[in-house]
């Protein structure tokens, strides 16, 4: 029997697609066919030079694209093109006019040219991602554009006039990007399940400084180039790609490090004191749990952490546990090896979070005797995670799945976290029980 992971792998692309990237997708396809078809119609494009120079810098933004941690894709550099020429308002002090359906046209054509070099070795394009860009470069011009026109006479502008412009562009900037990190966290919740309001602190948190760079390089090209031509985005696009080189390089060594702490966690399954597999699924079964209770992304990364490298205190073991099942062992083995993977942990100098609670996965959700507090939520997490594995393995039999839940619902009392088996029942509803 095909299992419903597999159909969904069988399906076409686009029905892998959520709704909300559907929506933005359609929404962008709209935007570009509008802005061609104005085009067409009004006989071209109005002030050639600045759109096939702004469309070039866009183009190699596009080229120069990077993935970022948590899998979003980023483009500063094609970002800020986008924001500059839509807010372009003069170039050497001639002024220029054209409609907002223009940049839209140019900043669509500018991230096709750019993206074909992926294409041609293989690298399939993030469809949502490129379509959040355009709507962010969408929203700006035709904010911005009409406004400038009705303010503005076409005359060389006053300093009084910049000033207004100037308040104009940080303001519409920052609803761009608001909007987009909005459109982003909606996009997120949906694919991973996470709570609107979480996704968005994520986003965020991940996006804020990037995104803040982008706009005032976008702003900065704008203002520039009234004054020093087209010069100017040779100049002031340095400065982004300096930034874009150093978040390049932070997230290769994120990258690393987890490619590296997933390394370390197979140690236990190479010596043969856990089952094959145990740890990576104990991980994901923990992330998928911590974001039903609603952890933030900066939470999720230590549990992934910790989950990875919870029984890495076996080690110290001088005979394997049977199956290498923690939850079978007593009480006194469990806090040995929570204490000695710790102590391991912390030899890092950089994980004492993901140390503290990998030494508390061995506490009880609640002291019987009331005399301490209990763990974090990451280690209650992981202890629940851990066994289920541990009763469960990679079985996917769903009666046998109910009666673990039951197990582990009966010892809610002290041992584990009553909200936090719930948690996992709605992830193994999802995944095995339906």
């Amino acid at each position: 029997m095909v299992t419903r992971l597999q159909a969904a792998r069988e399906r076409p692309a686009w029905q892998q697609l959520d709704t909300a990237q559907l929506v933005l997708m359609g929404a962008a396809a709209a935007l570009v066919v509008a802005a061609l078809a104005w085009l067409a119609a009004n006989g071209g494009v109005d002030d050639p030079q600045p759109a096939i120079v702004f469309g070039v810098l866009i183009a190699l933004g596009e080229l120069f694209r990077m993935n970022m941690p948590g899998g979003r894709e980023a483009a500063p550099i094609s970002r800020a093109g986008a924001l500059g020429y839509g807010m372009l308002l003069s170039v050497g002090g001639d002024p220029v006019s054209y409609s907002p359906l223009q940049v839209i046209a140019v900043t669509a054509c500018g991230m096709v040219a750019g993206t074909l070099p992926h294409v041609a070795v293989g690298r399939s394009p993030r469809l949502d991602a490129m379509a959040r860009r355009l709507v962010a470069a969408a929203v700006v011009a035709i904010l911005f554009r009409p406004l400038t026109d009705v303010l503005f006479t076409g005359e060389p502008l006053t300093q009084p006039q910049w000033l207004t412009a100037l308040g104009l562009m940080t303001a519409i900037s920052l609803a761009a990007a608001l909007a987009d990190m909005t459109v982003a966290a909606l996009i997120r919740s949906e694919a991973v399940r996470a709570r609107f309001g979480i996704a968005f602190v994520d986003e965020f948190r991940a996006s804020a400084l990037l995104c803040a760079a982008s706009s005032a390089t976008g702003m900065l090209i704008a203002v520039a180039t009234s004054v020093m031509d087209l010069a100017a985005l040779l100049l002031f696009t340095a400065p982004i790609l300096t930034t874009q080189f150093a978040f390049r390089r932070y997230a290769a060594v994120r990258t690393t490090y987890l490619q590296t702490v997933r390394a370390l966690s197979r140690v236990t399954e190479v010596g043969g004191y856990v089952e094959t597999g145990h740890s990576l699924r104990v991980s994901r079964l923990s992330v998928a749990m911590g974001r039903e209770l609603g952890m933030t992304e900066a939470e999720l990364l230590e549990l992934e952490y910790a989950a990875l490298m919870h029984d890495i205190g076996q080690l110290s073991l001088p005979d394997p546990i049977p199956g290498g099942a923690t939850v079978l062992s007593s009480p006194e083995d469990q806090r040995r090896i929570a204490d000695l993977g710790a102590a391991v942990i912390e030899q890092t100098g950089v994980l004492d979070m993901v140390a503290r609670i990998v030494r508390g996965q061995s506490d009880p959700y609640r002291d019987p005797a009331g005399s301490r507090p209990g763990p974090p939520l990451a280690s209650r997490v992981i202890k629940a995670a851990n066994a289920y594995d541990d009763l469960m393995g990679d079985s996917r039999d769903r009666d046998r799945a109910a009666a673990v839940l039951d197990r582990l619902r009966a010892d809610s009392e002290y041992q584990y976290d009553p909200a936090v088996v719930e948690s996992l029942a709605r992830v193994l509803d999802r995944r095995i029980l339906r």
